[in-house]
Order: C-alpha cells, then structure tokens, then sequence
C-alpha cells in the first residue's frame, strides 16, 4: 500500500516560482504513483497585484483552506503532511494556524521553503515564539545550502533537505539551443520577470543608458506583467534616457511565444535585489536555452549561476559594474557561446524537472521514516 500524504501547497494562478513547483508536483507522475496523495492549495491571491495585501477576501480564502485542513485530517490518517510554508510577513501568519491544525493532529511536518525572511523575522519577540513553535520536531526542504543560515536558529542541520527546483526539459537532449531563425546583427539582451523594481528593472534601463552613451549598439527586450512598476512611468524612463529605439516591451508571454524570446536572445538578465528571491526558475529556462546568464547576489544564485562560467554575478544595484558586464558579453560573442553551453550542461545534469520529483521523491520517503 501507498503512503499517505497531504500535500499543502501553492499552484497558479498567479503564475509564480512556488505556484509554478506546486504545479509541477501536483501533476507528477513520478509523484502521484509513488503516494496517495491529497492536494490542498494554499493559496488566498490569485493575481499577483493581490500578494502581500489584506482584505477579506483573504480572509475568507484563509478560512476556507483551515476548514479544508480540518476535513482532510479528520477523514485520513496520513504518515506525512508536507507544505509550502511562507517564511514572513502576513502570509506566515496566515499559515501558522494551519500549523497548529497539523501540530493539534500530531501530524509529521515537512516544510518546503520557496521565500525566505526567517531570520530577518524573528527579531520580534514574538515571531520567534512563533517560529519556535512552527519549527518544533519538524523537517525542512530547501533550495540550496546557501539558504540554511535563514532558518538555522530553529532546525538542526539533521533535518534539513536540500533540493534545487527543476523545469520541464524542452529542448530534449540537445546541447547548444534550438537555432535562432536568422543571427542578429547587434546584441540581443532579454530581462523576463515580473515588472518589480526589486527585480532590478530600473537598474538595467540605467545600465543600457550607460551603454547607448557609447555608441554602442543592441536591443534590450523587457517580458512581464505590469506590477510595482506602471507601463507609463517605464516609458517615461525610456524616453527620458533616449532608448526609444533600444527598448522593446513586450508585456506578459507565455509557452510558445515565450520561448521564442529565449531563441532570440544572446543574453539573459536579471539583477534582481527582491528581498524573498530565492531560486528564479527563469534563470533555469534561461540556462536550458543555452544562455550566459547576468544576474545578482542573491538567494541561491550564485548557486545557480556559476561566476565566469555559465554567467556573471554581480553586486546587487551596480548600474556600472551591470553595464561594464552587459558590454563584455556583447562584444566577445565566442564568450557567450561558452558560457551558454556550460550553462546547458548545468540544467541537464542537476535543474532538469525529473532530477527534482526524484529527489523530491527521495526526501519525502527519508521524511516518513525518520522519527
């Protein structure tokens, strides 16, 4: 007989790291055969202007995934509860009390961290309490060894997991990435995230502005929903810094057209200096498409990006050292070229999705058994 689980967890919308995993898991195979598994979405913001705000609407939401909890472990015995925990901030406490639900049952607890912001929390009194009480004789899954220090304070080393996010592999077994349609005659660099000023937006329309006064020549596409950052007040930069012709923005893409970006591109950037980033996914696809990589020091990054191998990691905020990088990668193409393939062997070997149900597959059969 199978284990039973309960999985407590985010999917889309909105489209989001953790929601992207959760959909993943949800739908795997390697997953769903090996357990009984019953799915709960902890969702409660269904589009991404709605994250990290009240209302009751959330409120309502919260309620309904406690009453949920309760009917699921009033009905099933399960060996092993496993969920995405938010590490701060109002989303922490709303998971909390489904904490105590699974702490009232006597359930075996595993965690699975896609934020962090634990120790930067638990400088308040009583969200260490909090934390004390959530990370009581539970496990952990993180997303690389760099995030430990975030949570050392409460989990001994013993009962943290390590396991790095994986995506769907569509390019098969190729190594260098799926032709462009025609080589551009000047340097395409792509920036696909959110439109957050934490994801470092502003930072790259300064670093471009830095390169146009050079006379240099490239194209700089922006891809994302709308988000801290309106439309206007974008274009407003764009003119002001006279990069009409340099920038394109493209808005929200996705699958086919998104990953005609990717084939287009000869660089992928993302300085981002969000404070609850972690492992960007788009840093995974941007390495499936054999992409040199331009990104920050932060999260897990400099786990996924090797410095000077399969990218370069920057300081966070640097619009000089940003552009200086941006302006070696483009003109040293055989550079790009490298990094890229070393980039591409780096997915396939540890960030492909069936390295992740594996591993994660691994660690929750670890998780049941230990006491």
């Amino acid at each position: 007989m199978k284990p039973n689980l309960l999985f407590i967890l985010h999917v889309s919308p909105p489209v989001n790291g953790a929601a992207m995993v959760g959909d993943y898991i949800s739908k795997s195979p390697i997953i769903n055969r090996t357990y009984d598994i019953d799915y709960i979405n902890l969702t409660t913001s269904f589009t991404l202007d709605k994250i990290g705000k009240g209302g009751i609407g959330k409120i309502q939401g919260t309620f309904k995934i406690q009453s949920k909890v309760l009917r699921a472990l009033l009905s099933n015995r399960y060996e092993l509860c496993y969920m995405t925990l938010t590490a701060r901030g109002a989303g922490f406490y709303k998971d909390f009390f489904v904490v105590l639900l699974l702490k009232l049952f006597g359930k075996k607890i595993i965690y699975h961290f896609h934020n962090k912001g634990v120790q930067e929390n638990s400088k308040k009194w009583y969200n260490h309490l909090l934390y004390r009480i959530t990370f009581h004789n539970t496990q952990s899954i993180l997303l690389a060894p760099t995030l430990y220090k975030d949570i050392e304070r409460y989990v001994e080393k013993d009962k943290v997991h390590f396991c790095p996010n994986g995506i769907p592999d569509l390019m098969g077994k190729t190594l260098v990435k799926i032709e462009k349609t025609k080589k551009a005659e000047i340097c395409q660099f792509l920036f696909l995230s959110n439109m957050m000023e934490e994801k470092g937006v502003f930072e790259l329309l300064k670093a471009c502005k830095i390169l146009k006064a050079k006379k240099t020549a490239f194209q700089c596409h922006f891809i994302g929903a709308w988000s801290d950052i309106s439309e206007r007040s974008f274009m407003d930069l764009v003119d002001q810094y006279d990069l009409t012709n340099n920038i394109l923005v493209h808005g929200k893409k996705y699958d086919a057209e998104k990953i005609q970006f990717f084939k287009n591109a000869d660089i992928f950037i993302l300085p981002t200096f969000y404070h609850n980033e972690c492992f960007p996914l788009v840093l995974l696809e941007a390495m499936q498409h054999a992409l040199p990589i331009i990104s920050t020091k932060e999260g897990a990054i400099s786990e996924m990006v090797v410095d000077g191998v399969t990218g370069v990691v920057i300081t966070q905020k640097n619009t000089q050292e940003l552009a200086d990088r941006m302006e070696m990668l483009m003109n040293d193409p055989d550079l790009r070229e490298k990094m890229g393939a070393a980039g591409r062997k780096r997915y396939e070997k540890l960030f492909t999705l069936t390295v992740f149900e594996n591993k994660l597959k691994s660690i929750l059969t670890d998780a049941i058994d230990k006491v």
